[in-house]
């Protein structure tokens, strides 16, 4: 993976903040981040796990553990710590979403949809669609549209929350096809396009 490099480099930067600052919560979370990125999944979680330990008030903002625990196939953990973030972030389509995908992989998409929480004002055009979706509200071709319409990131978005979706419904190769799409044909600096190579790395997608 052609970004390994600059994320060895990171992480050995974060092990010394960390020699130095061992109390320091925020230092754990950034290398949690990086073991992540690195699809280094059991040590991202890890890190998560002592920055809560240092401050129980970032249980509530640790949304990176909750995709750790995705792929980790702590489901249930996965679904919990969704549920808490949406107490400080409730406008947020993607943490409902992870919420569901966690519960689809755990006790079936029908459980997933009927549970899915109510989400009204996400900023985010792509996301409200997505949302929708997952609903059972709106097409594939609707998502894509509007992700198409949003440029680079609006078609990072809509990629991979189709791959999502159709792993969650066990269709496998329509999971592939979008998430690899995502992850070769839509880089973005953000940390979702990460995740994206990670699913691509653990699923062994080419």
């Amino acid at each position: 993976m052609f970004f390994t490099n600059s994320l060895e480099n990171q992480l050995q930067r974060w092990h010394e903040t960390i020699r130095n600052q061992p109390q320091n919560p925020h230092a754990y979370i950034r290398r949690g981040m990086v073991y992540f990125q690195l699809a280094k999944i059991d040590e991202s979680i890890q890190d998560f796990d002592t920055a809560e330990k240092l401050d129980e008030r970032l249980k509530a903002y640790l949304w990176q553990r909750g995709l750790s625990y995705y792929y980790a196939e702590k489901f249930a953990e996965g679904a919990a710590q969704f549920e808490i973030d949406l107490t400080v972030n409730a406008q947020d389509v993607e943490e409902t979403v992870w919420r569901y995908l966690c519960i689809a992989r755990l006790s079936g998409v029908e459980l997933a949809k009927n549970s899915l929480l109510t989400v009204r004002n996400d900023p985010r055009r792509i996301m409200r669609r997505v949302y929708d979706l997952y609903a059972g509200n709106c097409t594939v071709d609707e998502v894509l549209n509007i992700g198409k319409s949003e440029g680079i990131k609006g078609n990072f978005y809509s990629h991979l929350y189709l791959g999502l979706y159709y792993e969650a419904e066990n269709n496998l190769e329509l999971a592939q096809k979008y998430i690899v799409k995502a992850a070769d044909n839509y880089k973005i600096d953000d940390y979702m396009w990460y995740l994206a190579q990670v699913h691509k790395k653990l699923r062994q997608w080419a």
